[in-house]
C-alpha cells in the first residue's frame, strides 16, 4: 500500500471539504454525508475526518487470516463510523472489514455495486433486525410463515425503500405494500401493492387499510421524520401488537396522536451499520455476490462525478442540504 495519498478531508464543521495530501490513514455520497459536513454527524469528535461509507475498490493488501480474497479482487464495502475511521471513501486507499464487504461478481460494474452498502444494509437491519422478521438465510427462517406475512414500506421511491422491497421479495413475504414510488418499477422489484402517497394522511391510510385490514404488524418507514411516522403506526393492527422500524429516529414519536391501538405498538430505531450487527450483516455480505448473480438483488440508478475534487463533492452535499432531488452520486477517484 502506498505511504501517501490524496483525500478530501473535513477539518471544521459547517465548512466545505478541502483537498489535502496525507499519509495513508486507510479507506469513501449519501444524505447523511452532508449532515456530517455541516453538523458533525458521526465525526464531530474525530476531526479531521474522511466522509462517505459506500466504498468499491480492488484489494491491494490482505490482513492476517483473511481468506477467500486475493490481491486484485474487486470488492464493495460499507465503511464503519467509528471515530477516526480509516475506511471511508473519499481517499485513495481504504481499509475494509471482513463482515462488511463482498466480492463483486463479473457481471456487476463498480458503480452498480456502489449503490448497495448504506442503502441495502439499512433495510437489512430494519426488516430482519429491528422488526425481527427472520432473515431468510437464518436458521429461524424454516419455521416462519413468510407467505402469510404482510409488510408496509413507507418511502418506496427512496433507495432504501427500493432495496427494502427487494429484500422482502427475497424473503418470500406474501403481501408487500409500498407507499410512494413508481408503481411499475416497484412491482418489478417485488411489491404486491403500490399506494399513492398523495391526498393526505387519512386518504393514504385508507388505501393501505384496504389491503391489510386490521392485521398489519410490520411497518418500515424509510423516509419520514418523526412527525410523519404516524402513518405507519396508524396502519398497524389495533388487535395485534405491531412494530414500526424507522430510519430517522431523531425525535420521539408523538404518541398522543395515535389512537385505537388497544394491543399497543413498538417504535424501533434502525442503525444500519454492518459493524454493529455482525451476526446479521456478515452472512448477508457472504451471500450478496450470489444474490447479484441470480438477479435477486438488483443495483439501483446512479450518476458519476469524476475526480477527487472538493468542489464537485461539495456541490452534491449542498444539493442534499438544500432539499433538492439528488441522484445517487459516485465519485470516480
Amino acid at each position: 500500500m502506498a505511504t501517501t495519498q490524496r483525500a478530501l478531508l473535513l477539518t471544521k464543521i459547517g465548512e466545505p471539504l478541502i483537498l489535502v495530501q496525507l499519509r495513508v490513514a486507510v479507506a469513501g455520497i449519501n444524505p447523511h454525508d452532508y449532515k456530517a459536513r455541516d453538523t458533525g454527524l458521526f465525526v464531530s469528535n474525530s476531526l479531521p475526518a474522511v466522509l462517505t461509507n459506500d466504498v468499491v475498490g480492488r484489494v491491494t493488501e490482505l490482513g492476517e487470516g483473511v481468506a477467500g480474497l486475493v490481491i486484485g479482487d474487486r470488492v464493495v464495502s460499507q465503511a464503519g463510523i467509528t471515530p477516526g475511521s480509516s475506511q471511508n471513501g473519499l481517499q485513495e486507499y481504504a481499509v475494509a472489514d471482513v463482515g462488511a464487504m463482498a466480492k463483486i461478481p463479473d457481471g456487476i460494474t463498480d458503480d452498480e455495486a456502489a449503490t448497495l452498502p448504506i442503502n441495502i444494509i439499512a433495510p437489512v437491519v430494519g426488516l430482519f433486525g429491528s422488526l425481527a422478521i427472520p432473515a431468510p438465510w437464518s436458521p429461524d427462517a424454516a419455521g416462519f410463515d413468510y407467505a402469510s406475512t404482510a409488510l408496509l414500506i413507507i418511502g418506496g421511491g427512496s433507495n432504501c425503500g427500493k432495496f427494502a422491497v427487494q429484500l422482502a421479495k427475497l424473503a418470500g413475504i406474501g403481501t408487500i405494500v409500498v407507499v410512494g414510488g413508481a408503481e411499475a418499477a416497484l412491482k418489478e422489484m417485488g411489491a404486491t401493492h403500490v399506494v399513492d402517497r398523495h391526498g393526505g394522511h387519512d386518504a393514504v391510510l385508507g388505501r393501505v387499510r384496504e389491503v391489510v385490514g386490521d392485521d398489519l404488524v410490520y411497518a418500515f418507514d424509510a423516509v419520514n421524520p418523526p412527525g410523519d411516522q404516524i402513518l405507519a403506526i396508524d396502519a398497524l393492527s389495533s388487535k395485534k401488537r405491531g412494530a414500526m422500524a424507522r430510519l430517522l429516529p431523531n425525535a420521539p414519536v408523538d404518541e398522543s396522536r395515535v389512537a385505537g391501538k388497544t394491543a399497543g405498538f413498538d417504535v424501533r430505531d434502525v442503525f444500519g451499520m454492518s459493524q454493529m450487527h455482525p451476526g446479521l450483516a456478515g452472512p448477508f455480505w457472504d451471500l450478496l455476490p450470489g444474490y447479484l448473480e441470480e438477479g435477486r438483488i438488483k443495483p439501483l440508478e446512479y450518476t458519476v462525478v469524476k475526480g477527487l475534487e472538493a468542489d464537485h463533492v461539495n456541490a452534491v452535499l449542498d444539493r442534499y442540504r438544500d432539499g433538492e432531488r439528488v441522484a445517487k452520486t459516485h465519485v470516480h477517484l
